[in-house]
């Protein structure tokens, strides 16, 4: 998560091309000598993810040591190191690219796109890691689809809260007023023509984790499903929360990595949710 949030950092702060378009090696240097701030923030990233694979293969080494072959922890263990890999190899694309700094190019909000997604599987693998890893723990082989239909929509609203981050980062506005000009504007770039769907979708897809959360309160399941559930429902009110005070505030940078932090913490609460809820005791 902390490597997550640093890279919203590296993003929001543009230091993308802190380290030029060297990668692995930050400006053809192992350790930059004399860095700038920008160098710093981008060169401080890649270290916390190369901290972050080696602790993630030791957690797949650990999961082959303690669980038979099949068993869920074990396997998601393995997704996690596979979608750690890919995150590594998505972010040297989007230096060896250029996506980075200035960029305001179709490509680069789709492969930010593409990185987001990936980012959030990792993420979810990791939970379900530890989740099936807790002993006695009893996961049902079937999961409610209502809840289950939730995630595409989370995925879906965090891949246009990417676009409209990217647009903040790009494209700044000085005044509320100014910013709602820019969407609309028929001369602005299409990532802030795309930035109005961010909010259109939340308040959607919002509406129906409310939905799924009181539903599923008001099943005839008890104990950690409900307590899912209740953590959805106030993740969902503090996301929406958050969206609108980011509006308001003209996106600044702690207030972009706030939302960030609260968005990923909701998805892996649904994630969770997902397996934990059993449709036989959904209306």
């Amino acid at each position: 998560m902390l490597v997550v949030l640093w890279g919203a950092f590296v993003r929001a702060s543009g230091s993308g091309a802190g380290c030029g378009s060297h990668w692995p090696l930050c400006n053809g240097e192992v350790v930059p000598v004399a860095p700038r701030i920008e160098t710093i923030i981008e060169f401080t990233h890649r270290v916390m993810s190369g901290v972050a694979l080696v602790a993630v293969v030791a957690l797949w080494l650990w999961s082959r040591a303690s669980f038979s072959r099949g068993d869920r922890a074990r396997r998601m263990a393995l997704a996690s190191l596979v979608f750690l890999v890919t995150e590594a190899l998505l972010g040297a694309g989007l230096v060896l690219f250029n996506y980075v700094d200035k960029d305001a190019s179709v490509g680069r909000a789709f492969y930010l796109s593409l990185h987001l997604v990936n980012t959030l599987l990792l993420l979810g693998a990791l939970a379900l890691t530890a989740w099936f890893s807790r002993e006695a723990r009893v996961v049902h082989a079937r999961a409610s689809r209502l809840v289950i239909a939730a995630l595409p929509m989370a995925l879906l609203v965090s891949v246009t809260g990417a676009i409209a981050a990217l647009g903040d980062t790009l494209f700044p506005a000085t005044s509320l007023a100014q910013g709602f000009h820019q969407d609309f504007s028929d001369a602005a770039n299409f990532l802030l023509r795309l930035r109005i769907l961010h909010p259109a979708f939340a308040i959607l897809a919002g509406a129906y984790f409310v939905v799924v959360s009181i539903v599923v309160l008001r099943s005839k399941q008890r104990g950690v499903a409900t307590k899912l559930a209740a953590g959805v429902l106030i993740l969902v009110l503090a996301q929406l929360s958050a969206g609108a005070i980011n509006v308001v505030l003209l996106a600044p940078v702690w207030m972009q990595i706030t939302h960030l932090l609260l968005a990923d913490s909701l998805w892996i609460a649904l994630v969770l949710l997902a397996v934990e809820a059993q449709p036989r005791s959904l209306p």
